[in-house]
């Protein structure tokens, strides 16, 4: 599989910090998801690129290591070489999605996909991610806002079930756009598993063909 999904760690912070920019350029400052990590209620997670290996993006730490000259002369303490400590490649992160757990709710906080992979179904592996996440976190069903303008994201959250709710007005502060509310049925319910199911496997075959173009 070209593509693979793990919960956010600190190493992935840069990375996803990135994505965010690009993406939401006026929502969320970059600490937030350092401060994620700690939250209680908070499950990130990120895709990867598996053929993609990348630099590491944060500036190497320093370290202090022995001077050869110790080993010869250890009655001279004084000699120390400063070398950085390189953090090991990383794959190429290429989105990125979080819930809160609010109760039995799983609320889609962010669901972001880098520039030059859009398209390519990676936020529907996402977001069915996203779906086995609240499974795993024992969610009865889940919920999300999404801009009035983005009509893409509301097809593919309409696509796995997600219906109109409410509007939340001037919602977004950046030009005070509004928010439509979405929930999905019952996570529980035999219909929606099996609309799920289906969906997991049209995408899986889709992005199969990927690989073998």
């Amino acid at each position: 599989m070209k593509y693979s999904v793990h919960r956010m760690v600190k190493e992935d912070l840069d990375q996803v910090n990135e994505i965010d920019r690009e993406a939401f350029p006026t929502q969320w400052p970059p600490a937030n998801y350092r401060q994620e990590l700690q939250n209680k209620i908070a499950h990130y997670i990120v895709c990867c690129d598996n053929t993609k290996i990348i630099a590491p993006m944060s500036l190497p730490h320093e370290r202090k290591r022995p001077d050869i000259r110790n080993l010869l002369m250890p009655w001279k303490k004084e000699h120390t070489a400063v070398l950085p400590e390189i953090p090991a490649p990383q794959l190429l992160a290429v989105g990125f999605s979080g819930v809160w757990m609010l109760a039995d709710e799983a609320h889609i906080t962010n669901l972001a996909v880098r520039g030059n992979y859009r398209g390519k179904g990676i936020g529907e592996y996402l977001l069915l991610a996203t779906y086995d996440l609240a499974q795993t976190l024992n969610a009865v069903f889940m919920t999300l806002e999404v801009r009035a303008s983005n009509i893409i994201a509301q097809g593919l959250y309409n696509k796995y079930g997600f219906v109109e709710m409410g509007v939340r007005k001037g919602y977004y502060l950046d030009n005070r756009e509004d928010a439509i509310i979405m929930t999905t049925d019952l996570l529980v319910h035999t219909e929606y598993r099996e609309r799920i199911e289906k969906l997991r496997q049209a995408l899986s075959r889709k992005l199969e063909n990927q690989n073998h173009v």
